[in-house]
């Protein structure tokens, strides 16, 4: 159940955080305001390791296979690509094909177990709640 609660928390963090970045856009530009969101975040995690974890902080290089490191990398395209589609498209619209666009994607990485995931059958039911959720993207859109 604490993990339902956490990913409708993050559903709700990202989109604020989504119209909190397009605003700081219009005043900057977009690597600007992408570079000092990514500050802020560095910044977070940093006091959040050294109040709470307090690991080793180089066990993250002897991650393997080396390529999972490059996730700060997709942060900051992430990061981007959320700014300029609610730019484009409003925060409503751009969530709806965000959310839709990674339920894609994480099934298909389920699928076929790529970067280390457990390789899942594929579920018909699971094709049709896409559809049906594309479908409603669809209705929404018009």
């Amino acid at each position: 159940m604490i993990g339902f609660l956490i990913a409708i928390l993050s559903g709700a963090l990202m989109s604020v955080q989504g119209v909190f970045n397009t605003q700081v856009t219009k005043s900057s530009g977009i690597w600007s305001a992408s570079s000092f969101v990514q500050f802020t975040a560095l910044m977070v995690c940093l006091g959040a390791w050294m109040c709470v974890e307090r690991s080793p902080f180089s066990k993250v290089f002897s991650v393997e296979p080396k390529y999972m490191l490059l996730g700060g990398a997709i942060g900051a395209l992430i990061t981007y690509t959320v700014i300029q589609s609610m730019n484009m498209l409003g925060p409503a619209k751009a969530v709806m094909f965000i959310v839709i666009s990674q339920l894609i994607i994480a099934y298909v990485i389920e699928l076929f177990g790529w970067f280390g995931v457990e390789k899942q059958p594929l579920d018909w039911r699971k094709i049709v709640g896409m559809a049906v959720a594309i479908a409603g993207v669809i209705l929404f859109k018009w």
